[in-house]
């Protein structure tokens, strides 16, 4: 039990401290080359203006960096690495039981990431340098919900076909068997989630929510003897604390896609590995641990399909914190109870997984 729970503790440490140094050379490079939006963004996600929402960040849009979420995956990316590479270089015991990178629970996840990391900071990239130009800049959101859904059908397919799952468990009830429609849904949960990354929109907003959804699902996975994978979200807690911590108001840079989308896939990954491949319960309780990102989702959902059938707004502004932020919750405010809620909801997310 020691040994297991160093095994997650030290390289959180690690992860958390990699994180801070990392952040000193990589803020200066983001400052250095103005790595921020030329232009405030003039378009919502129906195409209609966004006058409420550039009254309220227009001015922060245009001078701070994105990318931050750089620090994150680098920081989980270098801590897997060395503590792989020093076991592997030494005979130390010690560095064996850390090392945490196997194939049988933190591949999957650690490919996901990185994936995700690199199409995000493509994204962030062209973003920055098309709005210098006065232009749509990034990645369509056809071709980046293309790249979460092409990540998710491999893994969906080695799911099936290598480990041969193919059902879901729901609390109290059982499993239920998808058959080979649980390829489709694989992929639909994952865009699902992907979808909830643009909680990204205040200072420490993202950072705070993710912290608790990695935090949950370590239990989880510790929970379910899921060591490696429990010291994988672990680590990925201590990377996104040490991106907090340059990241509460006022934030020196945000996450962008670069960590959104690199956390989004790596949480299906993951939900999906607690899951009926460990006897648990990963994927429903999703929907609760994670249920910050879904609502974030479902205000952005309601507030277009509103303005095209009823011809008026749901929310004043779109997604949810930026209402609340609207109607005059300062945006410390909104932050610190959204990490309330996040907090609660993992809470509860992981009592019905202990207990189901």
């Amino acid at each position: 039990m020691l040994n297991d729970i160093a095994k997650i503790f030290i390289p959180t440490a690690i992860s958390f401290l990699i994180g801070i140094i990392l952040t000193f050379p990589i803020a200066k490079f983001l400052y250095k080359n103005e790595m921020w939006k030329k232009k405030a963004k003039e378009v919502a996600f129906d195409g209609s203006g966004t006058p409420i929402f550039n009254k309220m960040h227009a001015e922060r849009e245009v001078n701070v960096p994105r990318m931050g979420g750089i620090i994150i995956w680098g920081s989980v990316i270098l801590t897997t690495i060395i503590i792989s590479i020093v076991d592997w270089a030494t005979n130390f015991s010690f560095f064996n039981k850390l090392d945490f990178l196997s194939r049988s629970q933190t591949w999957i996840p650690f490919f996901a990431l990185f994936v995700g990391a690199l199409v995000g900071l493509v994204d962030d990239y062209l973003e920055i340098k098309g709005s210098s130009n006065y232009k749509v800049g990034g990645l369509s959101l056809s071709k980046r919900l293309l790249v979460v859904g092409a990540v998710s059908f491999l893994a969906a397919l080695w799911f099936y076909f290598k480990l041969e799952v193919s059902a879901v468990a729901i609390p109290f009830v059982g499993n239920f068997p998808f058959g080979i429609l649980f390829i489709p849904f694989f992929v639909l949960v994952a865009l699902a989630v992907y979808s909830g990354g643009i909680i990204d929109g205040l200072d420490g907003l993202a950072g705070g929510v993710f912290a608790s959804i990695f935090a949950a699902y370590a239990g989880v996975a510790f929970h379910q003897n899921q060591i490696n994978l429990a010291a994988f979200c672990a680590v990925a807690v201590g990377a996104i604390l040490a991106f907090l911590w340059f990241n509460i108001p006022p934030a020196r840079f945000y996450m962008s896609e670069t960590g959104s989308m690199a956390l989004t896939l790596a949480l299906t990954m993951v939900a999906f590995m607690t899951d009926t491949l460990s006897e648990g319960y990963g994927v429903s309780v999703l929907l609760i641990i994670a249920f910050p990102l879904f609502i974030t989702s479902a205000s952005v959902i309601i507030q277009v399909l509103s303005k095209k059938y009823r011809h008026k707004k749901v929310f004043l502004v779109a997604p949810l914190h930026h209402h609340f932020e609207a109607i005059g919750w300062p945006s410390y405010k909104v932050t610190m109870r959204y990490w309330v809620i996040s907090a609660v909801f993992a809470i509860m997310g992981m009592i019905v997984a202990f207990i189901a």
